[in-house]
């Protein structure tokens, strides 16, 4: 059965600010039972995961999708410093706390799955279980992170290139349709030319588009930016979880031409998994996994939650 929720149902759900944290997230409630909390990545926002949100409501689960910090209709600090890691995680934690809420089942897509693994390393108390779409989780490098691209990959390959303020924020912000319809952003060489006639993916409505053309019109790139500027801040502070384990159930989603892969393996996983459930390639699918093949990724995930004891 198909659960396909156009973007007027994702608005007509609602949603409200919370306090965490220091700043406010745009939070969308929905469904009643066991919590599950939805993170999104770059560049996206809570609409990503409207079909997931519907399904688990169905299902027999309450959700929570915020838009993630300096995203959307949440707060958007200044400082590169205030998207660091440890206070990412500490907006999860918040979030919890808010709603009264002792854990959660974690769910993050892209930079929403970087955070998840990392709250569940973090904060293993308040994580009942995590999965994570298109990013694997691999172990603390050895070197600082934007070290190894830049040696591996070159200056030009987006996280590099993304390092400098103002610079990607400018380049992405100048045509914000064609930013959000690129598939791979490499430099700024990458994001020149007319978008009028490009159209969105069989996945994605002209209205869903408009709905993230409309958002990222109004607040520009500048915070998602900033969680890749941290990466090597990141590093430097989290040498006291080099080796650790995540012991909460986990379950790994990705597209099988999803172009992270080639950067960021999955045979990296088990070093950091003591549970894993399983790991679902998709053939055919890219990175925008959630939407692209909805239906498949919320049923994947739900049996994944309900396998856990107590659902």
């Amino acid at each position: 059965m198909s659960t396909q929720t156009p973007v007027q149902d994702w608005t007509a759900l609602g949603s409200r600010q919370i306090a965490v944290n220091g700043i406010e997230l745009r939070v969308v409630e929905h469904g009643e039972g066991p919590l599950v909390v939805f993170c999104h990545g770059f560049p996206e926002l809570g609409l990503s995961w409207r079909h997931q949100v519907c399904a688990f409501a169905e299902a027999g689960f309450r959700t929570l999708t915020p838009d993630m910090r300096g995203y959307g209709g949440s707060s958007r600090p200044d400082r590169i410093e205030d998207y660091a890691m440890a206070t990412l995680c500490g907006d999860l934690v918040g979030l919890l706390d808010a709603v009264g809420a002792q854990d959660a089942i974690f769910v993050g897509h892209d930079w929403g799955a970087s955070v998840v693994w990392q709250t569940a390393l973090r904060h293993p108390h308040r994580v009942r279980a995590v999965a994570g779409l298109s990013v694997p989780v691999a172990p603390r490098p050895k070197a600082p992170p934007i070290s190894i691209f830049r040696s591996r990959l070159g200056e030009n390959f987006y996280m590099c290139w993304f390092q400098e303020p103002g610079v990607a924020d400018a380049a992405l912000a100048a045509d914000v349709r064609r930013t959000l319809l690129r598939d791979e952003v490499v430099s700024a060489a990458d994001m020149t030319g007319d978008s009028t006639n490009l159209l969105p993916p069989q996945w994605l409505s002209e209205s869903e588009l408009q709905y993230y053309v409309d958002a990222f019109t109004e607040t520009g790139f500048t915070g998602g930016l900033n969680y890749y500027r941290n990466l090597d801040r990141d590093w430097e502070l989290s040498a006291d979880l080099a080796g650790a384990k995540i012991t909460a159930p986990a379950y790994f989603i990705a597209g099988a031409d999803d172009a992270v892969l080639r950067f960021t393996p999955l045979t990296k996983m088990d070093a950091v998994l003591t549970d894993l459930r399983g790991t679902l390639l998709l053939d055919g699918a890219g990175h925008w996994i959630q939407q692209e093949r909805a239906d498949e990724v919320s049923a994947a995930l739900i049996d994944f939650a309900r396998s856990l004891p107590g659902n």
